[in-house]
């Protein structure tokens, strides 16, 4: 796996607009910060009712865009926005957040030794665009076969309630997921070769090798970078 170097550019154009992120979630601003590339958080309140009829991609896609417009209304004009939405869907199912232990325990028990998917969606809106531009990552995950002492010991820290499907594939205590082939950044709320594919289109380049980063800090060698930043994914 690739280490990372750190940031070796020395002579970098100041960005076009001031780069915001328009999400509350810390792995997202964690994630971000491996561009090199200064931005601040704007946080807005969205609706993230789903609605009714509404497919899993539409859903995702939505609430991406609705973050970037409502950040877009708060930042100004001025701005490049990037905002994105992660769901967890299993069949046709949404799991959302869980309101109590008891709904954590159930989705992590119906969870337990399948897989499913994450859907990641990423809205990139500013002066250059008229309208939001958005991409959306769908990344199997094949929980392992976990026990019910193992769900309570993870319940029990907390970690799940503010989660998706009750998990984050990060979680070194848990450590929920047997079989990762494809964005693990998606998993965690932002797909990062994505991103950069999308800020290149905008004119703004990053200024570190974000597939080297991106591999050093999570500790997963990625099978897909190379085919996602040549737009084949």
């Amino acid at each position: 796996m690739p280490t990372s170097r750190g940031d070796t550019t020395t002579e970098v154009k100041p960005l076009p607009e001031e780069l915001i992120l328009a999400s509350a979630s810390p792995r997202r601003r964690e994630l971000l910060r491996l561009l090199g590339l200064p931005f601040r958080v704007v946080i807005t309140e969205t609706d993230e009712q789903r609605q009714p009829g509404e497919s899993p991609d539409e859903y995702a896609c939505r609430l991406s865009r609705e973050k970037a417009r409502a950040a877009l209304a708060r930042a100004g004009t001025s701005a490049l926005i990037l905002a994105a939405d992660t769901i967890v869907v299993d069949g046709d199912d949404v799991l959302q957040k869980p309101r109590d232990a008891d709904e954590a325990r159930a989705i992590l028990r119906r969870l337990r030794g399948r897989t499913h998917h994450v859907y990641t969606a990423v809205t990139l809106l500013g002066p250059r665009r008229s309208e939001p531009h958005s991409v959306l990552v769908k990344s199997p995950v094949t929980m392992r076969s976990y026990t019910d002492a193992e769900i309570e010991a993870y319940v029990a820290t907390g970690d799940p309630f503010d989660k998706a499907g009750a998990y984050a594939i990060q979680h070194d205590g848990f450590n929920p997921v047997r079989e990762m082939t494809h964005c693990f950044a998606s998993v965690m709320g932002l797909p990062l070769c994505h991103v950069v594919r999308m800020l290149r289109e905008s004119g703004v380049i990053p200024r570190r090798n974000v597939p080297e980063a991106c591999q050093a800090h999570l500790g997963y060698a990625c099978p897909v970078y190379r085919s996602i930043l040549a737009g084949k994914e």
